[in-house]
């Protein structure tokens, strides 16, 4: 299967999505958000802005474990990753969503 987002609503009402790679490994996730229209403008915001290197931004916690945010134009988290347990790893879930965030499908599962 292709990469794709998951759009799905949460137990707390609000809208989340989250990008599946083609392996079905969850590459990244989003905030909730209110409406099931701010959730597309989301997913919008990752196509927009996935392409660029400068709008990641690499952390790591006291723990070791690394994680990245992808950020809009307006400075707003759209996405987090999930957690890995080193630098490279996390590069290479950051050129997963630069690859694969463009052509992914959107597939509704609320």
């Amino acid at each position: 299967m292709a990469a794709r987002f998951e759009k799905f609503s949460g137990s707390d009402g609000q809208f989340y999505f989250r990008l599946v790679a083609a392996n079905n490994e969850n590459i990244l996730r989003s905030e909730g958000y209110t409406s099931c229209e701010s959730c597309d403008m989301g997913i919008a915001s990752v196509r927009q802005n996935a392409p660029y290197d400068a709008r990641y931004e690499r952390s790591s916690t006291p723990g070791g474990l690394w994680f990245f945010n992808l950020r809009g134009n307006n400075g707003h988290v759209v996405g987090t990753s999930q957690m890995y347990p080193n630098s490279q790893a996390m590069e290479a879930g950051i050129s997963a969503v630069k690859r694969e965030a463009a052509a992914a499908v959107v597939l509704e599962l609320v």
